[in-house]
């Protein structure tokens, strides 16, 4: 290690709490879907942000559209409006309507995921006490195992990952946990004190899970059924990353809610956002909910951007044409060394073959050959480039891969 990357990852190992454990690349500038560490040395970015540079590192459209709102007004706060809210919340409705949410949805905007996953369970138990007429302190919450919505308290309440959940309780009651994938067990654990069920279309963190065929359906139609709601957690899988503006639309399914986060602050703020119809979002009213930073002018503006580069259809179609090129090479290399590889358009979970190290390893291996790429759960890796990555430099990732399990 240099003695550059080597003060910085000293720095950051003596002052910065150690919550993360990351590769010792130190990151300086970055450029579509490439970036450059202080000592001069490249990598393609295949994680991009967990989703959140869909778009790559610096799009010149966003850049443009976070600069001249810089020079104009960058927070007046919720107790006024500005000329950035209005426009954003009618542009991401009308997003949202073009996958088939209702007439004039509406936009509740935040600032993190995790965030915009909280503002969602307490308007589905609002919705519940008020609409359904659950009483009052017994709504139930339907999730799945598997999942990861974020890392607040009650979130990690219904987590089934050791690390997330463990000694961090008392834990926020409510939640009923059911097998990823199984809609019976949806439709048997709903009964008249569920609310809502909050499932990820694709589970990003578990390493890229997709569910099996029909069963957002079937969950769909059960909730429509039994009065619940269907709250999407589009969070990683949505905005241009399976080759869809949402994941739900491969499955011809609409949610009463959508969650969305990363991808929508272009890598630039955070930006988060629940958008669903009147009479869902509409249960909330003044003083009920808020933030001081959710819906800022600087984070409109940079949305705006975002949605404007996802009406134009060219990064959706990338994602699915990029898509077909990773997944065909990947799955070439099943049996040798990869077990299995699943995914949606230009994201992807690979299982490594155990006997050849830990994901950690072989992405320590492939950050040696300039490729960036992140471990989940012991042998698991996750791919998800830039929806910018040209096809050669998608094809020459794989290639390391290739020498990566080769030479294990």
């Amino acid at each position: 290690m240099t003695s550059a990357s080597g003060r910085h990852i000293g720095l950051a190992e003596r002052f910065a709490a150690h919550n993360y454990h990351p590769l010792p690349v130190v990151v300086a500038e970055a450029e579509g879907s490439w970036v450059t560490d202080v000592d001069g040395r490249r990598y393609l970015d295949c994680l991009a942000g967990y989703s959140a540079l869909n778009f790559g590192h610096r799009h010149p459209q966003l850049l443009a559209a976070a600069r001249a709102q810089l020079d104009r007004l960058t927070l007046s706060s919720r107790a006024f409006h500005h000329d950035q809210f209005g426009p954003f919340c009618a542009e991401l409705a009308a997003l949202a309507g073009t996958a088939g949410m209702g007439p004039d949805p509406m936009v509740l905007p935040m600032n993190t995921g995790s965030e915009a996953v909280e503002t969602a369970l307490k308007v589905a138990r609002k919705w519940g006490y008020e609409v359904k007429g659950v009483p009052d302190g017994q709504a139930t919450i339907i999730v799945a195992t598997g999942n990861f919505h974020g890392r607040t308290i009650s979130i990690v309440s219904f987590s089934d990952d050791p690390d997330a959940h463990d000694h961090f309780g008392p834990y926020t009651p409510g939640f009923r946990i059911v097998p990823y994938g199984d809609a019976k067990a949806v439709a048997d654990a709903i009964d008249d004190t569920t609310v809502a069920v909050l499932l990820e279309p694709i589970q990003g963190e578990a390493g890229v899970i997709v569910p099996p065929e029909g069963y957002l359906a079937e969950v769909r139609r059960v909730c429509t059924q039994r009065n619940v709601l269907f709250l999407a957690d589009e969070i990683q899988s949505g905005l241009g990353r399976t080759g869809a503006t949402f994941a739900c639309e491969h499955a011809g399914v609409v949610p009463d809610l959508f969650i969305l986060g990363k991808a929508l602050g272009g890598g630039i703020v955070p930006v988060s956002a629940v958008v669903g119809g009147a009479e869902v979002l509409g249960v909330i009213r003044p003083g009920q909910h808020g933030s001081t930073f959710g819906g800022n002018p600087l984070a409109c503006a940079v949305g705006r951007a975002v949605i404007a580069l996802l009406n134009e259809g060219t990064y959706q179609a990338r994602g699915r044409e990029l898509g077909v090129l990773l997944h065909e090479r990947l799955r070439g290399l099943v049996g040798q060394g990869l077990v299995s590889v699943r995914g949606v358009g230009l994201w992807a979970g690979l299982d490594v073959d155990p006997a050849l190290g830990t994901g950690r390893d072989i992405c320590a291996g492939l950050a040696d050959r300039g490729v960036l790429a992140k471990d989940t759960h012991g042998s698991t890796i996750r791919l998800a480039p830039p929806l910018v990555t040209e096809p050669a430099d998608l094809d020459w990732a794989v290639d390391q891969l290739a020498d990566v399990l080769r030479t294990r």
